[in-house]
């Protein structure tokens, strides 16, 4: 997944925006417990992306004032 822009994420709807939430931080989920475990090269670019696209992602729900 590229990295998210935050126009991109201003024209997407509520919905959109909590799927696409969920998406990132069950992608993140997987990448930090296989790095935890040994499983998976711990590739800390990846999931210092997927941390700021969560940010991304909240900042934009909070201005449109959608709840989590």
């Amino acid at each position: 997944m590229p990295q998210l822009k935050p126009k991109e994420l201003r024209k997407q709807d509520a919905d959109k925006l909590r799927q696409t939430l969920f998406d990132i931080r069950s992608e993140l989920s997987k990448l930090a417990g296989g790095a935890q475990r040994g499983v998976v090269k711990k590739d800390v670019g990846n999931i210092r992306r997927l941390r700021r696209d969560i940010a991304r992602v909240s900042t934009v729900m909070h201005e449109k004032g959608v709840v989590e």
